[in-house]
């Protein structure tokens, strides 16, 4: 199934990790936004559960192990082309984890990926929709 004009609804997953008081934030590689910084995550496999491909995604995109410990939130994102037709239609999993291992790494469709503290978000360019997910989420567990 072709992910630009999906006949339906693609389900997707990401990681907001935190260690040693940072985020790991990734570049999306491929459109929508492209370019910009924002939580490691991807396409939901077939046969796979949303705990493994968070798993996955963020080992492909960044090198670390992580563990999902909490499903945050479930939302749409669903981009419009100029002339009105859904471009994009995903159903995303967002997942609080934990770094279990690793040393990160950019990995296969992630240009970067890095710890970024929360008090550096304005010298990146982040997405605003996943600032202020994160900030939100990191806020209401006592975080930041």
């Amino acid at each position: 199934m072709s992910r630009e004009y999906p006949s339906v609804p693609i389900a997707g997953v990401a990681g907001l990790i935190l260690h040693e008081k940072k985020v790991l934030l990734t570049i999306r590689g491929k459109e929508p936004s492209k370019g910009m910084w924002g939580i490691p995550g991807g396409v939901v496999e077939v046969g796979e559960t949303l705990e493994d491909a968070v798993k996955r995604e963020v080992l492909e995109e960044t090198g670390l192990h992580v563990k999902p410990i909490e499903l945050i939130t479930i939302f749409d994102t669903i981009r419009r082309d100029c002339n009105g037709d859904i471009r994009f239609h995903y159903i995303l999993f967002e997942y609080l984890c934990e770094y279990v291992s690793g040393d990160v790494r950019a990995g296969d469709d992630a240009p970067d990926a890095r710890w970024v503290s929360v008090d550096c978000f304005d010298s990146i360019p982040i997405m605003p929709s996943t600032r202020r997910f994160i900030e939100k989420t990191l806020s209401e567990k006592g975080i930041i």
